[in-house]
């Protein structure tokens, strides 16, 4: 890997909840166009790892944490850093389906207006249209766009959730075991999307299935007790 290739760097990364010490001295590099899995047991760490990441540990009052994050040579600690900007540039989609109780169209379009990313009513119509198409979504939904995307099914609600993270256009998608809870079925379908993202974003991905990590990610990197 050249170091133009390099997205995520992380060096000597503790995390603290009050006291007690969740990660003790995380060294990792993520890589564009790659999919990074973190595989280990329940409670290891894993969740807390990519919420650093996006700086989602901010919103606990009780986090605390050292070491160095760089994404694209910029440290995301830096106090210039602001957070609602970098968690532009870094989709997250959680292990829980959790589509916003609007329809499915806006549930796409709520980040491209949020921030400005088009100048007409025609231009967000195109951008939800070709998210939902790239989420192999548009053809199952194509006429209820404007009924709530809560009436999905669970797999259909997490391509959802996937697709509301990339109409944004981020540099890098974080993926917090979104295939858990899913069918089999529903499995293969998010498999599939996530080949067809790494040819864009760099990819970090939760997982408990050393399996599953196995068959589809680039590189892994194994967690335990944090």
């Amino acid at each position: 890997m050249s170091i133009e290739e390099l997205k995520v760097s992380i060096k000597n990364l503790n995390v603290f909840y009050g006291e007690k010490q969740a990660l003790f001295g995380i060294n990792l590099n993520i890589y564009a166009n790659e999919v990074t899995s973190l595989i280990g047991p329940s409670g290891c760490g894993k969740s807390t790892l990519i919420k650093c990441i996006n700086r989602m540990n901010d919103l606990v009052d009780i986090c605390r944490y050292n070491g160095q994050i760089m994404i694209d040579g910029e440290d995301i600690n830096d106090p210039s850093t602001d957070p609602v900007s970098l968690r532009t540039r870094i989709g997250m989609v959680f292990q829980k389906p959790n589509p916003f109780p609007k329809s499915l169209y806006d549930n796409v379009a709520y980040g491209p207006r949020l921030h400005g990313m088009t100048n007409s009513k025609e231009e967000l119509d195109e951008l939800v249209i070709t998210s939902l198409q790239k989420a192999g979504l548009f053809n199952e939904v194509k006429d209820r766009l404007f009924e709530p995307g809560t009436g999905l099914s669970g797999g259909k609600h997490q391509r959802l959730c996937i697709d509301r993270a990339w109409a944004v256009n981020p540099g890098m998608i974080l993926l917090d075991e979104p295939c858990s809870a899913l069918a089999p079925m529903a499995t293969a379908q998010i498999d599939e999307i996530r080949e067809d993202l790494t040819k864009k974003y760099a990819i970090g991905m939760v997982s408990r299935a050393i399996n599953h990590a196995a068959r589809i990610y680039n590189e892994t990197a194994h967690i335990h007790t944090g």
